[in-house]
Protein backbone atom coordinates (compact mmCIF):
# COMPACT_ATOMS: atom_id res chain seq x y z
CA UNK A 1 0.00 0.00 0.00
CA UNK A 2 2.74 2.42 0.87
CA UNK A 3 4.82 1.55 -2.28
CA UNK A 4 1.48 2.23 -4.52
CA UNK A 5 0.94 5.70 -2.48
CA UNK A 6 4.88 6.34 -2.89
CA UNK A 7 4.48 5.30 -7.05
CA UNK A 8 1.42 7.34 -7.17
CA UNK A 9 3.40 10.86 -5.52
CA UNK A 10 5.85 10.25 -7.57
CA UNK A 11 3.84 10.09 -11.09
CA UNK A 12 1.82 13.37 -9.89
CA UNK A 13 4.82 15.38 -9.11
CA UNK A 14 6.70 14.09 -12.57
CA UNK A 15 3.57 15.23 -14.01
CA UNK A 16 3.69 18.66 -12.18
CA UNK A 17 7.42 19.06 -13.32
CA UNK A 18 6.91 18.28 -17.02
CA UNK A 19 3.95 20.48 -17.30
CA UNK A 20 5.61 23.15 -15.61
CA UNK A 21 8.77 22.91 -18.27
CA UNK A 22 6.37 22.47 -21.03
CA UNK A 23 3.99 25.40 -19.81
CA UNK A 24 8.03 27.64 -19.45
CA UNK A 25 8.66 26.39 -22.76
CA UNK A 26 5.66 27.63 -24.49
CA UNK A 27 5.77 30.66 -22.71
CA UNK A 28 9.21 31.06 -23.50
CA UNK A 29 8.29 30.27 -27.28
CA UNK A 30 4.92 33.24 -27.09
CA UNK A 31 7.76 35.53 -26.04
CA UNK A 32 10.44 35.05 -27.88
CA UNK A 33 7.46 35.09 -31.02
CA UNK A 34 5.63 38.02 -29.52
CA UNK A 35 9.28 40.16 -29.52
CA UNK A 36 10.04 38.90 -32.98
CA UNK A 37 6.40 40.58 -34.33
CA UNK A 38 7.45 43.37 -32.44
CA UNK A 39 10.85 43.99 -34.03
CA UNK A 40 9.29 42.76 -37.52
CA UNK A 41 6.40 45.75 -36.58
CA UNK A 42 9.49 48.25 -35.79
CA UNK A 43 11.31 47.50 -39.04
CA UNK A 44 8.01 47.75 -41.17
CA UNK A 45 7.62 50.80 -39.08
CA UNK A 46 10.36 52.62 -40.11
CA UNK A 47 9.85 53.31 -43.49
CA UNK A 48 12.33 54.91 -45.47
CA UNK A 49 11.61 58.61 -45.48
CA UNK A 50 10.65 60.33 -49.02
CA UNK A 51 11.10 64.03 -50.07
CA UNK A 52 8.77 66.73 -50.41
CA UNK A 53 7.18 67.06 -53.86
CA UNK A 54 8.86 70.13 -55.19
CA UNK A 55 9.84 71.17 -58.63
CA UNK A 56 12.19 74.01 -59.86
CA UNK A 57 11.69 77.20 -59.85
CA UNK A 58 8.61 76.55 -57.26
CA UNK A 59 9.60 79.68 -55.23
CA UNK A 60 7.44 80.70 -52.57
CA UNK A 61 7.13 84.69 -51.70
CA UNK A 62 5.26 86.25 -48.46
CA UNK A 63 1.79 85.71 -49.57
CA UNK A 64 2.78 81.68 -50.84
CA UNK A 65 4.54 81.41 -47.57
CA UNK A 66 1.22 82.29 -45.83
CA UNK A 67 -0.65 79.84 -47.94
CA UNK A 68 1.68 77.15 -47.73
CA UNK A 69 2.13 77.34 -43.64
CA UNK A 70 -1.47 78.07 -43.02
CA UNK A 71 -2.33 74.39 -45.63
CA UNK A 72 0.49 72.19 -43.16
CA UNK A 73 -2.17 73.75 -40.38
CA UNK A 74 -4.89 72.44 -41.90
CA UNK A 75 -3.44 69.14 -43.05
CA UNK A 76 -1.32 67.87 -40.14
CA UNK A 77 -3.52 69.41 -37.14
CA UNK A 78 -1.82 67.01 -34.77
CA UNK A 79 1.42 67.74 -35.35
CA UNK A 80 1.50 71.92 -36.16
CA UNK A 81 0.80 75.00 -34.83
CA UNK A 82 0.74 78.42 -36.53
CA UNK A 83 1.08 81.34 -35.07
CA UNK A 84 2.40 85.09 -35.22
CA UNK A 85 5.81 86.29 -33.62
CA UNK A 86 5.20 89.73 -34.29
CA UNK A 87 5.18 91.90 -37.06
CA UNK A 88 7.66 93.29 -39.93
CA UNK A 89 7.81 97.36 -40.58
CA UNK A 90 4.83 97.12 -43.14
CA UNK A 91 2.64 95.13 -40.91
CA UNK A 92 3.38 91.63 -42.50
CA UNK A 93 3.62 88.54 -39.82
CA UNK A 94 6.35 86.89 -39.20
CA UNK A 95 5.18 83.09 -38.95
CA UNK A 96 6.36 80.82 -36.97
CA UNK A 97 5.77 77.17 -37.33
CA UNK A 98 6.06 74.79 -33.87
CA UNK A 99 5.85 71.04 -34.83
CA UNK A 100 5.85 68.80 -32.47
CA UNK A 101 3.33 65.65 -31.58
CA UNK A 102 0.91 67.48 -29.67
CA UNK A 103 -0.52 64.27 -28.53
CA UNK A 104 2.77 63.98 -26.52
CA UNK A 105 2.33 65.88 -23.82
CA UNK A 106 5.68 65.05 -21.97
CA UNK A 107 8.69 67.69 -21.59
CA UNK A 108 10.55 68.04 -24.47
CA UNK A 109 13.82 69.92 -26.07
CA UNK A 110 13.16 72.95 -28.23
CA UNK A 111 15.26 74.39 -30.80
CA UNK A 112 14.55 77.18 -33.37
CA UNK A 113 15.56 77.29 -37.30
CA UNK A 114 15.14 80.52 -39.64
CA UNK A 115 15.54 81.76 -42.73
CA UNK A 116 15.57 84.99 -45.09
CA UNK A 117 16.80 87.46 -42.37
CA UNK A 118 17.74 89.29 -45.88
CA UNK A 119 15.20 89.64 -48.42
CA UNK A 120 16.79 88.60 -51.48
CA UNK A 121 18.30 85.23 -49.72
CA UNK A 122 15.47 83.48 -50.76
CA UNK A 123 16.74 79.60 -50.14
CA UNK A 124 17.07 80.15 -46.93
CA UNK A 125 13.49 80.66 -46.51
CA UNK A 126 12.89 78.04 -48.87
CA UNK A 127 14.87 75.26 -47.06
CA UNK A 128 12.64 75.74 -43.82
CA UNK A 129 9.89 75.39 -45.70
CA UNK A 130 10.88 72.02 -46.76
CA UNK A 131 12.49 70.99 -43.66
CA UNK A 132 8.92 71.38 -42.33
CA UNK A 133 7.34 69.48 -45.42
CA UNK A 134 9.67 66.84 -44.62
CA UNK A 135 8.86 66.51 -41.02
CA UNK A 136 4.99 66.49 -41.15
CA UNK A 137 4.51 63.88 -44.52
CA UNK A 138 7.21 61.22 -42.94
CA UNK A 139 6.14 61.29 -39.13
CA UNK A 140 3.34 58.77 -39.64
CA UNK A 141 5.70 56.29 -41.54
CA UNK A 142 9.20 56.81 -40.42
CA UNK A 143 9.86 56.11 -36.69
CA UNK A 144 12.80 58.65 -36.50
CA UNK A 145 11.28 61.80 -37.27
CA UNK A 146 8.28 59.88 -35.12
CA UNK A 147 10.81 60.00 -32.38
CA UNK A 148 12.20 62.76 -32.81
CA UNK A 149 9.04 65.18 -32.86
CA UNK A 150 7.69 62.82 -29.95
CA UNK A 151 10.49 64.11 -27.57
CA UNK A 152 10.99 67.75 -29.17
CA UNK A 153 9.29 70.87 -30.23
CA UNK A 154 10.87 72.52 -33.77
CA UNK A 155 10.53 76.20 -34.51
CA UNK A 156 10.78 76.93 -37.66
CA UNK A 157 10.29 80.92 -39.19
CA UNK A 158 10.48 80.82 -43.29
CA UNK A 159 10.90 84.66 -43.11
CA UNK A 160 12.38 86.68 -40.59
CA UNK A 161 12.34 89.82 -42.64
CA UNK A 162 8.73 89.49 -44.77
CA UNK A 163 8.72 92.88 -46.09
CA UNK A 164 12.50 91.93 -47.51
CA UNK A 165 11.50 89.06 -48.96
CA UNK A 166 8.43 90.09 -50.84
CA UNK A 167 10.35 93.23 -51.75
CA UNK A 168 13.36 91.05 -53.09
CA UNK A 169 15.35 93.85 -51.07
CA UNK A 170 19.03 93.69 -52.93
CA UNK A 171 21.03 95.19 -49.92
CA UNK A 172 19.31 92.71 -46.94
CA UNK A 173 17.58 94.93 -45.17
CA UNK A 174 14.03 94.83 -43.93
CA UNK A 175 11.67 98.24 -45.32
CA UNK A 176 14.17 100.98 -43.21
CA UNK A 177 16.72 99.31 -44.78
CA UNK A 178 18.40 98.19 -41.62
CA UNK A 179 20.37 94.81 -42.23
CA UNK A 180 18.31 92.73 -39.23
CA UNK A 181 21.84 90.69 -38.64
CA UNK A 182 23.53 93.91 -37.48
CA UNK A 183 20.65 95.00 -35.05
CA UNK A 184 21.51 92.28 -32.49
CA UNK A 185 22.84 93.62 -29.23
CA UNK A 186 26.16 92.00 -29.44
CA UNK A 187 29.28 94.61 -29.96
CA UNK A 188 26.39 96.33 -32.01
CA UNK A 189 27.02 99.56 -34.23
CA UNK A 190 30.85 99.39 -33.95
CA UNK A 191 32.87 100.73 -36.98
CA UNK A 192 35.46 98.01 -36.71
CA UNK A 193 32.47 95.61 -37.17
CA UNK A 194 31.35 97.75 -40.45
CA UNK A 195 28.28 98.94 -39.07
CA UNK A 196 26.74 102.40 -39.18
CA UNK A 197 23.68 103.36 -36.54
CA UNK A 198 21.71 105.60 -39.54
CA UNK A 199 18.21 103.67 -39.38
CA UNK A 200 15.88 105.25 -41.31
CA UNK A 201 16.73 108.96 -41.42
CA UNK A 202 14.42 111.62 -40.48
CA UNK A 203 11.69 109.09 -40.73
CA UNK A 204 12.31 109.16 -44.43
CA UNK A 205 15.79 108.53 -46.07
CA UNK A 206 16.70 105.36 -46.36
CA UNK A 207 20.56 104.08 -46.48
CA UNK A 208 21.32 100.89 -46.82
CA UNK A 209 24.74 100.88 -46.72
CA UNK A 210 27.73 102.95 -47.23
CA UNK A 211 30.75 101.14 -49.73
CA UNK A 212 34.47 102.71 -50.10
CA UNK A 213 36.29 101.81 -51.65
CA UNK A 214 32.84 101.15 -54.32
CA UNK A 215 34.91 98.83 -56.42
CA UNK A 216 35.74 96.55 -53.17
CA UNK A 217 32.83 93.52 -52.10
CA UNK A 218 33.57 93.65 -48.90
CA UNK A 219 34.65 97.23 -47.99
CA UNK A 220 30.99 98.20 -47.02
CA UNK A 221 29.46 99.53 -43.86
CA UNK A 222 25.83 98.75 -43.69
CA UNK A 223 22.76 100.01 -41.28
CA UNK A 224 22.71 98.46 -38.65
CA UNK A 225 19.77 100.64 -37.03
CA UNK A 226 19.94 103.53 -34.62
CA UNK A 227 20.18 100.94 -31.59
CA UNK A 228 20.16 97.40 -30.67
CA UNK A 229 16.43 95.87 -31.85
CA UNK A 230 15.49 98.92 -33.04
CA UNK A 231 13.61 96.89 -35.74
CA UNK A 232 10.20 95.43 -34.76
CA UNK A 233 11.53 92.10 -36.55
CA UNK A 234 14.91 91.59 -34.36
CA UNK A 235 12.65 92.31 -31.44
CA UNK A 236 10.17 89.74 -32.35
CA UNK A 237 12.98 87.46 -33.08
CA UNK A 238 14.22 88.11 -29.73
CA UNK A 239 11.55 87.68 -28.10
CA UNK A 240 10.66 84.06 -29.06
CA UNK A 241 14.32 83.41 -28.29
CA UNK A 242 13.41 84.39 -24.85
CA UNK A 243 10.44 82.25 -24.37
CA UNK A 244 11.71 79.04 -25.59
CA UNK A 245 15.00 79.67 -22.82
CA UNK A 246 11.80 78.11 -20.73
CA UNK A 247 11.75 74.92 -22.60
CA UNK A 248 14.69 73.84 -22.92
CA UNK A 249 16.25 75.46 -26.15
CA UNK A 250 18.66 73.21 -27.74
CA UNK A 251 20.30 75.26 -30.44
CA UNK A 252 19.30 77.76 -33.01
CA UNK A 253 20.04 77.99 -36.98
CA UNK A 254 20.34 81.11 -38.13
CA UNK A 255 19.92 80.30 -42.73
CA UNK A 256 21.58 82.53 -45.25
CA UNK A 257 23.24 82.42 -48.69
CA UNK A 258 25.32 81.75 -50.71
CA UNK A 259 28.98 81.12 -49.50
CA UNK A 260 28.35 77.82 -48.83
CA UNK A 261 29.33 76.94 -45.39
CA UNK A 262 28.49 76.12 -41.99
CA UNK A 263 29.35 78.85 -39.97
CA UNK A 264 30.19 78.86 -35.62
CA UNK A 265 30.52 81.63 -33.19
CA UNK A 266 32.47 83.81 -32.63
CA UNK A 267 32.29 85.74 -36.02
CA UNK A 268 31.94 88.93 -33.72
CA UNK A 269 35.14 91.01 -33.76
CA UNK A 270 35.94 90.64 -30.05
CA UNK A 271 34.33 87.79 -27.87
CA UNK A 272 32.60 88.39 -25.01
CA UNK A 273 34.06 86.08 -23.23
CA UNK A 274 36.29 82.71 -23.21
CA UNK A 275 34.23 79.13 -25.12
CA UNK A 276 34.37 76.76 -22.63
CA UNK A 277 36.42 73.25 -23.60
CA UNK A 278 33.11 71.59 -24.08
CA UNK A 279 32.04 74.02 -26.15
CA UNK A 280 35.35 74.43 -28.43
CA UNK A 281 34.86 70.45 -29.23
CA UNK A 282 31.14 70.11 -29.68
CA UNK A 283 31.69 72.75 -32.17
CA UNK A 284 34.48 71.28 -34.03
CA UNK A 285 32.53 68.18 -34.29
CA UNK A 286 30.08 69.48 -35.98
CA UNK A 287 32.01 71.49 -38.71
CA UNK A 288 34.01 68.39 -39.18
CA UNK A 289 30.94 66.01 -39.60
CA UNK A 290 29.36 68.52 -41.92
CA UNK A 291 32.89 68.35 -43.91
CA UNK A 292 32.51 64.43 -43.93
CA UNK A 293 29.16 64.11 -44.61
CA UNK A 294 27.66 67.14 -46.57
CA UNK A 295 29.04 69.39 -49.89
CA UNK A 296 29.14 72.25 -47.49
CA UNK A 297 32.34 73.53 -45.72
CA UNK A 298 32.95 74.68 -42.28
CA UNK A 299 34.27 77.60 -40.60
CA UNK A 300 35.67 78.68 -37.46
CA UNK A 301 38.63 80.38 -37.61
CA UNK A 302 38.28 82.89 -34.77
CA UNK A 303 36.66 86.39 -34.34
CA UNK A 304 36.03 88.41 -37.42
CA UNK A 305 35.18 92.48 -38.18
CA UNK A 306 31.41 91.87 -38.09
CA UNK A 307 28.56 92.65 -34.75
CA UNK A 308 25.40 92.20 -34.05
CA UNK A 309 24.44 89.33 -35.65
CA UNK A 310 21.73 86.61 -34.58
CA UNK A 311 23.86 83.87 -34.40
CA UNK A 312 26.41 85.21 -31.83
CA UNK A 313 23.98 86.68 -30.00
CA UNK A 314 21.47 83.60 -29.06
CA UNK A 315 25.04 81.91 -28.20
CA UNK A 316 26.17 84.87 -25.85
CA UNK A 317 22.52 85.32 -24.40
CA UNK A 318 21.49 81.67 -24.08
CA UNK A 319 24.69 79.60 -23.86
CA UNK A 320 23.56 77.07 -26.21
CA UNK A 321 25.06 75.69 -29.76
CA UNK A 322 24.33 78.06 -32.73
CA UNK A 323 25.18 77.98 -36.34
CA UNK A 324 25.03 80.26 -39.73
CA UNK A 325 23.91 78.01 -42.42
CA UNK A 326 24.94 79.23 -45.76
CA UNK A 327 23.34 77.63 -48.70
CA UNK A 328 24.21 78.24 -52.53
CA UNK A 329 27.68 78.47 -53.50
CA UNK A 330 29.87 81.29 -53.92
CA UNK A 331 29.14 81.56 -57.74
CA UNK A 332 25.23 82.16 -57.14
CA UNK A 333 25.71 86.04 -55.66
CA UNK A 334 27.65 88.86 -57.14
CA UNK A 335 28.96 90.86 -53.98
CA UNK A 336 29.61 94.04 -55.90
CA UNK A 337 26.12 94.67 -57.17
CA UNK A 338 24.39 92.42 -54.28
CA UNK A 339 22.20 90.46 -57.16
CA UNK A 340 21.75 86.71 -56.29
CA UNK A 341 20.72 83.72 -58.85
CA UNK A 342 17.85 81.28 -58.39
CA UNK A 343 17.66 78.28 -60.04
CA UNK A 344 18.24 74.31 -59.02
CA UNK A 345 15.79 74.65 -56.20
CA UNK A 346 15.21 70.96 -55.68
CA UNK A 347 19.35 70.12 -55.66
CA UNK A 348 19.72 73.13 -53.15
CA UNK A 349 16.83 71.88 -50.65
CA UNK A 350 17.74 67.90 -50.66
CA UNK A 351 21.91 69.57 -49.65
CA UNK A 352 20.31 71.10 -46.67
CA UNK A 353 18.57 67.73 -44.95
CA UNK A 354 21.51 66.25 -44.18
CA UNK A 355 22.78 68.96 -41.41
CA UNK A 356 19.09 69.64 -40.01
CA UNK A 357 18.55 66.05 -39.38
CA UNK A 358 21.96 65.46 -38.03
CA UNK A 359 21.34 68.35 -35.13
CA UNK A 360 17.31 66.81 -34.89
CA UNK A 361 18.58 63.56 -33.83
CA UNK A 362 21.35 64.99 -31.57
CA UNK A 363 19.11 67.85 -30.33
CA UNK A 364 19.49 66.02 -26.18
CA UNK A 365 23.52 65.58 -27.02
CA UNK A 366 23.27 69.27 -27.92
CA UNK A 367 21.20 70.61 -25.03
CA UNK A 368 24.05 68.78 -23.12
CA UNK A 369 27.11 69.91 -24.78
CA UNK A 370 27.86 66.08 -25.30
CA UNK A 371 29.36 65.16 -28.38
CA UNK A 372 26.57 64.73 -31.55
CA UNK A 373 27.49 61.23 -32.60
CA UNK A 374 24.53 59.67 -33.36
CA UNK A 375 24.17 60.00 -37.77
CA UNK A 376 20.90 60.51 -39.36
CA UNK A 377 19.19 58.02 -41.42
CA UNK A 378 18.67 59.94 -44.72
CA UNK A 379 16.64 59.16 -47.67
CA UNK A 380 17.90 57.26 -50.52
CA UNK A 381 19.74 59.70 -52.84
CA UNK A 382 20.43 61.77 -50.27
CA UNK A 383 23.13 63.93 -50.32
CA UNK A 384 23.35 64.07 -53.97
CA UNK A 385 26.46 65.17 -55.96
CA UNK A 386 27.37 68.38 -56.19
CA UNK A 387 26.29 70.68 -59.15
CA UNK A 388 28.66 70.86 -61.88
Amino acid sequence: MNRKLTYTKALIISTIFLSLIFTGCVEKNKKVKETEETLMTEIQFDQPSILPDWIDGDYHDYYETTQMVNNFNDNFPHLIDVFSIGESVLGRDIWCIRITNENKNQEKLSCLIDGCIHGHEWEAGEACLYLAEYLLINFDSNLTIKNILNSSEVYIIPLVNPDGRQNDEMWLGNDNSVDLNRNFDIFFGRLRGHNLRLGKLFGRIKIPFIRFPPNKPYNWWRNCGRYAFSEPESQALRDLMKSLNHHDFSFYVNCHTATHEVITPWIVFKPPFEMKQKEKEVFKYVLDWVEENTEYGAYQDGPGDVGGVAMDWCFQEFRIPSFVFEILSLDYECFITGEVRHDHLVHWMTTTLPFFMYLLVNIDNLYNWKTPDIQPPLPDGVPQNPLQ
